[in-house]
């Protein structure tokens, strides 16, 4: 296996890095998820038009790079996760775009993947519930039913003559009330045919209400979603596998979630750096005491090895050579969650009482990391749903 980067994705990382060295500073962080849209809409269609971030890993016949791998999508949310750009590239690419490739019709597939790749079109996945990572089979299996419905909550689809109606209630979704296209998880059929089917509903669709939601971390936007008799699209058809679709789409997701929490950590490790050899106590840096060191080489590792799993599962998901089938996203999240978690948590105490200020920009990486456990973790579950896939403690049946 060839783990070294070609000169296109190194030239991605570039470019990318410097594109958001001039227009996504911490002050530009703060002004953007002030907006109503909560990012940038120029930074966004820079991303967009000039770099083609959407269209990695999208089907060329449909206005992508014809190439199915992870790895250039989780090198630029490496990138985007240093400098904690708010943007619609996770739910509108991630979540949203594999499930239109897997299940979409030709017609719904030629007509919403080119507007996806080029930009024009943001989306969110909305799935009932707080069980996002559930879902995605990343914490655990989810359940016959999760998808709600009726007495059980989250979204009922019923048939009438013009079409599929959708009733029901939405919380935690990501950029929802401003993307221009959902796709709802939606709950069908009697008890005997009970099954979940996902739906596509304009942003505009009448009965539809979106509402914005204050979350711990702001660069991650939150919507309730209010859906009353709204006209939704089936994707796909009834006998689509819905539930496979999720799981095939977890392992990207957990890749590119992974290099992003890893980029988040080595910026967030890089101010601490700075600011500990900047910083005089007794006469001297702080970064000069072998304590300090010491924690800092700790943090160091961490982040490194994360950056190593990242990789590892980004190109396990692009399906090379001796890695087909392999599901490490999962392993490879926990692991870049936590090394986020512990460098954002040492930053504070390193900067000292700065650190805890709203000014610094440090709190805002502490907000990431405790906000990407909340919905995708925690890396406990992780972990022990990954151990649990592998068989690592089954013991097996012993013979009598």
């Amino acid at each position: 296996m060839d783990t070294r980067f070609t000169p296109e994705q190194d030239h991605i990382r570039r470019t990318l890095r410097e594109l958001l060295r001039k227009r996504c500073s911490p002050g530009d962080v703060r002004a953007a998820v002030d907006t109503p849209a909560g990012y940038d809409p120029g930074l966004w269609a820079a991303l967009a038009e000039d770099l083609g971030l959407p269209a990695l890993a999208l089907p060329e016949a449909y206005g992508g790079v014809g190439d199915t791998s992870a790895t250039e999508l989780s090198l630029a949310a490496e990138e985007l996760g240093r400098a904690l750009a708010p943007s619609p590239l996770l739910a509108t690419a991630v979540l949203v775009a594999p499930l239109v490739t897997a299940l979409g019709t030709h017609t719904q597939r030629a007509d919403l993947l080119p507007r996806i790749a080029s930009g024009a079109l943001t989306a969110a996945l909305a799935v009932p519930g707080t069980d996002l990572a559930t879902v995605l089979a990343l914490t655990g299996e989810p359940r016959r039913d999760w998808a709600g419905g009726g007495r059980a909550g989250g979204v009922q689809a019923a048939r009438r003559a013009d079409g599929w109606r959708l009733y029901g209630q939405v919380g935690q979704v990501l950029d929802g009330h401003s993307a221009g296209l959902l796709l709802v998880a939606a709950h069908a059929g009697g008890y005997a045919r009970s099954r979940t089917l996902l739906f596509l509903v304009p942003g505009d669709a009448r009965g539809l209400v979106r509402t914005r939601q204050t979350s711990l971390d702001a660069t991650r936007s939150q919507a309730r979603l209010e859906l009353r008799d709204v006209p939704a699209e089936l994707l796909g058809d009834e006998e689509a596998d819905v539930g496979g679709a999720l799981v095939r789409a977890g392992d990207v997701v957990a890749a590119v979630l992974a290099a992003e929490a890893v980029g988040a950590a080595d910026r967030i490790l890089e101010l601490t750096v700075e600011h500990a050899l900047r910083r005089e106590q007794f006469g001297r840096a702080i970064g000069s005491f072998q304590a300090v060191k010491h924690r800092l080489a700790d943090v160091y590792v961490q982040v490194q090895a994360a950056r190593s799993a990242a990789y590892y599962a980004a190109w396990a998901v692009a399906g090379p050579t001796g890695l087909e089938g392999e599901r490490v996203g999962g392993l490879a999240l926990a692991q870049a969650l936590e090394s986020l978690r512990t460098a954002a948590a040492e930053g504070i105490q390193l900067h000292g009482g700065i650190g805890f200020t709203w000014e610094h920009e440090a709190q805002l990486y502490f907000k990431r990391a405790a906000g990407d456990e909340l919905l995708f973790g925690p890396v406990h579950r992780l972990r022990a749903h990954a151990a649990e896939a592998a068989r690592l403690f089954d013991t097996g049946e012993v013979a009598v």
